[in-house]
């Protein structure tokens, strides 16, 4: 009997569409690259991009920034954390969300994970009565959600303050409720491996006039903060613009030109990535040893990867189950290593930061593995990679 192999590249994009190509000639041929470069009487690229946003998104307020770890950092500026505050956040994220707070001069404090790969609400209540923090980064890593009316109601009793981390949740929905619209700002990202590409960028949304003026100055508006598409008016800017520091992290408007095609497919995308998901998931249950999350009913995912672990495996074997699995063409992550590879790392590796002691999360992480599941993938091939998968489990 031949054996199962898959030759498909998992860091393969779908090509960016035809009327986003144009529109990018069409930027380049004018020269006017930079948002505030426009005609008299002229709405800049970015600035439609920013109000398209907002009303999908349904947030008053949008701002297009460079990148999604741009978006994160000014979003907690704009909400008041300070050098040496504490922020919490997940154990289970990828470098940037530390780094992001790290980078305002804040301090981290991790929260346990739980196995479905969502934040452990009783320890993140827990942590909030012992550190005293009152800034919760929450990052719905991998496109997974926790419960967000309970995490809201312990975080709002508190007065804990929620920046939402959705760069891999644009799309998703907790019941009828966006991803990004529960806390004080919610931070999304268009690099190249989420759900609509520009190469790098970001978007920071809020329903907050006072925030959103000042993100909108740190992003880097000089005065010129009434050429912004979703913006408050021009009196919340009065004292915000006197006061608050420019860190250039503006959005131009090739790579608004690029997106704004691609917000029109999101919607229909997410149901492409859904099915894909599922016929993954679907023929990883042949084999019970291979776990998937549990998806909560009030969950609307937009699943663009997907996780499984494989409980009792030892270090060498999730070692050699990569390895096999790379022979066969399936390309894994695995979030058990101390050594940080490519994208994937874990909090041992962020040495920036105090070490935590996490062991619930160290214990899941150790034999989790994580693959991205791009749309150049049919369903079919998801169907096979999953046969492949339980073929090389079964090997073992």
């Amino acid at each position: 009997m031949s054996v199962k192999t898959f030759s498909g590249s998992f860091t393969q994009q779908e090509p960016i569409p035809e009327a986003a190509i144009e529109a990018a000639v069409a930027v380049l041929r004018s020269g006017r690259l930079h948002r505030y470069n426009t005609d008299p009487n002229e709405t800049s690229q970015t600035a439609l991009l920013e109000r398209e946003y907002a009303d999908w998104q349904g947030a008053p307020y949008c701002l297009a920034v460079t990148s999604g770890g741009q978006a994160m950092q000014i979003a907690m500026r704009a909400s008041g954390v300070k050098a040496g505050d504490l922020v919490l956040t997940n154990a289970f994220t990828l470098a940037p969300v530390p780094g992001a707070i790290e980078a305002v001069g804040a301090r981290s404090v991790l929260v346990e994970v739980d196995e479905n790969l969502r934040i452990d609400i009783d320890d993140l209540a827990a942590k909030i009565e012992t550190s005293g923090a009152r800034f919760l980064l929450l990052s719905h890593m991998r496109g997974h959600l926790c419960d967000m009316d309970r995490l809201m109601a312990v975080t709002d009793a508190a007065g804990v303050k929620v920046i939402e981390d959705c760069a891999h949740t644009m799309g998703a929905k907790w019941g009828t409720t966006r991803s990004g619209n529960f806390g004080v700002t919610g931070c999304f990202s268009a690099q190249t491996y989420k759900h609509i590409n520009s190469g790098e960028g970001g978007f920071l949304t809020t329903r907050d006039p006072d925030v959103m003026a000042r993100a909108v100055i740190l992003s880097g508006s000089y005065m010129l903060y009434e050429r912004h598409g979703a913006a408050p008016e021009a009196e919340a800017f009065a004292q915000i613009r006197l006061e608050t520091p420019n860190l250039s992290a503006r959005m131009d408007n090739l790579r608004a030109a690029i997106l704004r095609p691609q917000l029109k497919l999101i919607d229909q995308n997410a149901e492409r990535w859904n099915a894909r998901y599922r016929a993954v998931e679907n023929a990883l249950a042949a084999e019970p040893a291979l776990q998937t999350p549990r998806r909560p009913q009030a969950e609307y995912m937009v699943a663009s990867s997907i996780q499984f672990r494989i409980p009792g495996f030892g270090e060498a074997e999730c070692v050699d189950f990569v390895a096999r699995a790379a022979a066969r063409g399936v390309e894994l992550k695995w979030f058990g290593s101390d050594d940080p590879k490519g994208f994937t790392s874990n909090h041992t590796s962020w040495r920036y930061g105090p070490p935590q002691s996490l062991p619930r999360s160290d214990e899941i992480l150790s034999t989790l593995f994580d693959m991205r599941l791009p749309l150049t993938f049919s369903t079919e091939d998801c169907t096979l990679i999953g046969e492949i998968l339980c073929e090389v489990y079964s090997a073992t």
